[in-house]
């Protein structure tokens, strides 16, 4: 063979035949034995891709831990955002005139009802936490005495107030501020 002629010959068999017809004629293989080399490639080339996607990546920084020795002591007097649902802390608790009467009417002490506001279930069909001043939470429990009731919560941004508080299942009479004739309590 003139020097040279296997440059041809690989350029004239690119033109005409397979991939491995072309790599057998360039590198002067046994036609049987194209295809294995051809997988031999492919199969060095796999691990070379594999080896490379193994290379240990660096190892993640640790975030710096800070601790802020100024913050307040005293968990009620965390800032919390009050509009991301029902605060239950009672630290902020006062009580409207109406729920005042109705508690004494009902005989409901303050204990009961910050009892109800930590442990009850917030009745969300009676509630209006679309309240342009407020949201009111509705939250349902049993006191010591047994009574189930509802107490009414209106959660501002500096304080919750207890609107009023309902038994129930026993209607009592009561005269409250705020009672009118559409809504008076019949025994």
């Amino acid at each position: 063979m003139k020097p040279g002629a296997g440059k041809m010959m690989c350029n004239q068999s690119q033109q005409r035949g397979s991939f491995s017809l072309i790599l057998a004629k360039c590198l002067k293989v046994n036609k049987k034995w194209a295809p294995y080399l051809l997988i031999g490639v492919m199969l060095l080339a796999l691990l070379l891709i594999r080896q490379c996607k193994q290379t240990p990546a660096p190892a993640p920084v640790p975030k710096p831990v800070v601790t802020d020795d100024n913050r307040p002591k005293d968990p009620a007097s965390n800032t919390t955002d009050r509009d991301k649902g029902f605060d239950r802390r009672a630290s902020y608790l006062e009580y409207s005139n109406h729920a005042k009467c109705r508690m004494q009417c009902r005989k409901i002490s303050q204990a009961e009802v910050e009892e109800i506001m930590m442990q009850g279930k917030i009745n969300y069909n009676k509630s209006d936490l679309q309240n342009a001043r407020c949201p009111r939470y509705a939250v349902e429990g049993i006191t010591r005495d047994d009574q189930r009731v509802r107490i009414v919560f209106a959660q501002c941004n500096e304080k919750t107030v207890v609107v009023t508080v309902i038994d129930l299942e026993t209607d009592y009479r009561c005269d409250c501020p705020g009672d009118d004739d559409k809504y008076k309590n019949r025994k």
